[in-house]
């Protein structure tokens, strides 16, 4: 082998374990929010056993030395269990009384 090929199979080593690192990142964070599964409904449930079956799962649309499409199931997954979450919470902040949504002039001026 050339020393290119050697190059070229040494950087595609590197971004190999780098998307694998990324996937078990992103897969330990999904696994953290199964706690907060019980108030985030079926949506919730749904999103975050598909990722992880997904993951795990060997039938990918990319071949699992590449995990980009894995990183990206698992990191919407977390989008959207996150949102659930903050959705969640306020709705459990609210004030009895006071209206479930802001008038839409409200929300341009509301701070996150």
């Amino acid at each position: 082998m050339s020393r290119q090929a050697w190059v070229l199979v040494v950087i595609a080593g590197i971004l190999a374990i780098a998307t694998l690192v990324g996937a078990v990142v992103l897969a330990v964070r999904v696994v953290r929010t199964r706690r907060m599964l019980t108030g985030l409904g079926a949506g919730g449930k749904v999103a975050f056993y598909g990722a992880l079956i997904y993951t795990i799962f060997p039938v990918d649309v990319l071949p699992d030395p590449i995990y980009l499409d894995d990183m990206g199931v698992l990191a919407a997954a977390l989008i959207y269990l996150t949102r659930l979450v903050h959705k969640r919470r306020a709705v459990g902040r609210r004030l009895p009384g006071q209206p479930d949504a802001l008038p839409e002039g409200d929300r341009a001026r509301r701070v996150p």
